[in-house]
């Protein structure tokens, strides 16, 4: 048989679905290690870039730092994090994909107050509200489409990445690929090709509902005013 018949016979197989290793407890490693990475990605990049855009300093920082977390690849962070006190597992794996997945929060939350009218602010504060006010009912309100953005890219740049969990033991659908290439690729082609079609369907999945999150959080007179 050929790769694809191989994936489609492999795909199609009820243990391979339900078995221990199978693919929906190795889907569910992935959204484990994806929902842990961006929450530890979010409390870094949105409190800086926030705090950075409003002050209206620290651009040359942001874009400095943002090219330093993009320069290291995440596969030589889980060649280094392994040595470190986090050792093998999925530890390493997320503190790896939430530096990868900090330049477009921090990029998009520093844009967003920055490009915030600055007649808007100045109403604000003619109407007597205070900064954490102006922050919380103004400002992030008006950046909420920079936000969602930036949530949206780094949802799919570790949905996509985390296969590489596998490399340090991190479990993940990257586990399916690399059990298909322990096999050899006349046996375990399908396997490879199954373990590659389920990652890019879910970062297609996140991209998907991504684009639909950043739509119903976006105010309304936003939206129409891009239109």
């Amino acid at each position: 048989m050929n790769a694809f018949d191989q994936f489609v016979t492999w795909i199609n197989d009820p243990l391979n679905w339900t078995n221990p290793g199978g693919i929906l407890e190795r889907l569910g490693e992935h959204l484990f290690i994806m929902f842990a990475a961006l929450p530890l990605a979010l409390v870094v990049a949105w409190p800086l870039g926030v705090s950075l855009g409003r002050s209206s300093r620290g651009g040359t920082a942001v874009v400095v730092l943002s090219n330093l977390t993009q320069a290291v690849p995440v596969m030589a962070l889980l060649v280094i994090l392994p040595l470190t006190a986090l050792g093998f597992g999925k530890a390493t794996v997320i503190v790896a994909l939430a530096v990868f997945a900090v330049p477009p929060l921090l990029a998009t939350a520093y844009t967003g107050l920055r490009e915030i009218d600055p007649e808007v602010r100045d109403a604000a504060k003619g109407v007597g509200m205070s900064g954490w006010t102006r922050l919380w009912r103004v400002e992030l309100p008006l950046a909420v489409p920079y936000l969602a953005s930036g949530l949206r890219t780094a949802a799919v740049q570790v949905a996509a990445t985390a296969a590489l969990a596998s490399f340090v033991n991190g479990g993940g659908l990257g586990q399916i690929i690399a059990a298909g290439f322990g096999l050899g690729l006349a046996t375990g082609g399908g396997q490879v090709l199954a373990g590659g079609i389920l990652v890019v369907g879910l970062a297609l999945l996140v991209e998907g509902l991504g684009a639909l999150l950043q739509r119903l959080v976006t105010p309304k007179g936003l939206r129409l005013s891009k239109l």
